[in-house]
């Protein structure tokens, strides 16, 4: 079992999609996520194993990437390969067979465009082994309250991008406390920052995805 998540980690951490992918070099010809996840579920290997390298490797990649060790491209790289250990899972996800800690529903404020923050956040987020629901962009105060009011005791992630957004961003924290207040609330985004965390009345702020996983596996935890 150990081994399988360890090889799991590995390829999740380099980016190691597939056999055939070229990427990183020194894995050059060796089986990847996709072909290690399908022999360990062949060999019955229980699927939450799979999930555990799963987490293993994106905590190593989040550390590093907060750490400035690696950048964007290795990141997307690891959630890449993340996602065909994923595929496998997915049936055991849907049938409950393997469970999620929670579910995380994220979105970029009302009148912000941009999604790559929001879209790292939610690849770290759902490699610790959160339930995903990605709102997009340019996302109401009113879905937000929608979506968390249809998924009772989730987690809520607002992104902002644009200093001109930032207003937007407190109107919806302050709609999600009046409807929903006990919904915790984590916020980002490059004009954000832990003052204006504290000012707007958000639960958490961090500059990097692997934080905010970090204070959700906490939180999750009760501790």
């Amino acid at each position: 079992m150990e081994n399988i998540i360890e090889q799991i980690a590995a390829c999740v951490e380099k980016g190691k999609v597939n056999k055939q992918s070229p990427f990183p070099p020194d894995m050059k010809d060796q089986d990847g996520a996709d072909e290690i996840a399908a022999a360990a579920l062949k060999n019955n290997i229980p699927p939450d194993v799979l999930l555990d390298g799963c987490m293993l490797g994106m905590d190593r990649i989040g550390v590093k990437f907060s750490e400035n060790k690696v950048f964007v491209p290795e990141l997307l790289m690891a959630a890449k390969a993340m996602n065909e250990v994923m595929k496998h899972l997915k049936p055991f996800l849907e049938s409950g067979a393997v469970k999620h800690k929670g579910k995380f529903v994220i979105g970029t404020v009302s009148g912000d465009l941009h999604d790559i923050g929001k879209n790292l956040v939610a690849m770290t987020i759902k490699g610790s082994g959160f339930e995903i629901i990605d709102l997009g962009v340019d996302v109401p105060s009113e879905k937000f309250i929608k979506t968390i009011r249809e998924n009772p005791g989730c987690f809520v992630g607002l992104s902002a991008l644009l200093t001109t957004t930032m207003a937007n961003m407190e109107k919806s924290v302050q709609a999600i406390r009046d409807h929903c207040p006990e919904t915790k609330i984590l916020i980002g985004g490059a004009p954000v920052n832990q003052n204006f965390c504290e000012k707007i009345g958000a639960d958490f702020y961090s500059p990097d995805p692997q934080k905010a996983a970090e204070y959700m596996n906490r939180s999750s935890a009760g501790t």
